[in-house]
């Protein structure tokens, strides 16, 4: 094992650091293990707050492990205009934290399952759809978040995506009355659901192809993102697929935000698999779920404290 070092402002106590620096970490890789995206949510409920707010995601590329069987050809998104998706999004993360031998801590994120309408609006010469929701109804668990989400109901949200699956942003316009912490389980659901998505390649395949989707995570951390997709079965437009994520850090040092200081990566493991079922005619995945977990391990100043941490999260879709 590599011996590491921490770089953090010394006019800090060491205990203080330690506790500043597993915070920072926890609400950030929180963030990574819900997909992405490095824009903060507003954090006060102005006019500022109930703007549309446009993420962009970051470019994938893709490339054939296998073409598979005869018949063969390109797969592309052509869904049907003006008419409505009915859609459920379901999403939830564990993070669980440990320094040292201290107690462990949990900062994971409620269940959130919130229910749409998708519809693709026509008319647009661009090659790229955009989807418009309109988020109506949420549930979860958490009572403090309930309470919190009623007022979400009428929230907008919407995917510019390619005609390969790619999205290539995401739009979120909170309702006006829409609360900070709804607010952010909404954006952070939405962040988590669009990093599990399945793009295809630029070349024709048929039942049984395999396929890589690279992209990059980007959340306080830089996340090499790979997906292999296996094309399992195919009906006409609706096509099934099995999923295979993958994510490796960029770097083996993380600058912390706020000038929170540096921590090196000591281990790094974040894998998953899933199954999703996809309609070509259909702006939404109609079913399947994807989940995603890990251990990291972080050196702390001087490499005499180390930061543990378990992570897991859920991506469901279904139609009502």
């Amino acid at each position: 094992m590599p011996v590491f070092s921490i770089r953090s402002r010394p006019s800090a106590p060491v205990v203080a650091r330690t506790t500043l620096i597993a915070s920072v970490l926890a609400v950030a890789t929180l963030v990574t293990a819900c997909g992405g995206g490095d824009d903060p949510a507003p954090t006060s409920p102005t006019a500022a707050a109930t703007k549309e707010t446009t993420v962009p995601i970051s470019a994938v590329t893709t490339a054939v492990v296998d073409a598979g069987a005869e018949p063969r050809q390109k797969v592309t998104y052509h869904p049907r205009t003006d008419a409505d998706q009915r859609s459920r999004l379901v999403t939830g993360s564990t993070v669980y934290q440990q320094i040292d031998g201290q107690p462990q801590q949990d900062f994971s994120t409620p269940e959130l399952t919130t229910s749409m309408t998708a519809r693709v609006p026509g008319g647009s010469p661009d090659p790229a759809i955009t989807v418009d929701l309109t988020l109506d109804e949420f549930s979860t668990p958490d009572a403090r978040l309930t309470d919190a989400l009623t007022a979400s109901n009428g929230s907008k949200a919407g995917l510019t995506v390619q005609p390969s699956g790619a999205i290539t942003a995401l739009r979120i316009t909170p309702a006006p009355d829409s609360r900070d912490i709804a607010r952010s389980a909404i954006e952070q659901a939405f962040y988590q659901a669009v990093y599990r998505t399945v793009a295809f390649p630029d070349a024709e395949i048929g039942v049984g192809a395999v396929w890589t989707v690279q992209q990059q995570v980007m959340s306080g951390i830089a996340l090499n993102q790979t997906t292999t997709v296996t094309l399992r079965e195919r009906d006409g437009d609706r096509l099934t697929v099995d999923v295979a994520v993958n994510q490796t850090p960029n770097s083996d040092v993380w600058e912390l935000p706020g000038e929170a200081g540096t921590l090196d990566v000591v281990t790094y493991t974040m894998a998953g698999t899933g199954t999703l079922v996809l309609d070509l005619g259909a702006a939404l995945p109609v079913d399947g779920a994807v989940t995603v977990g890990g251990e990291q391990t972080y050196s702390d100043p001087n490499g005499t404290t180390r930061l543990r941490q378990s992570t897991s999260s859920v991506v469901k879709w279904a139609t009502p």
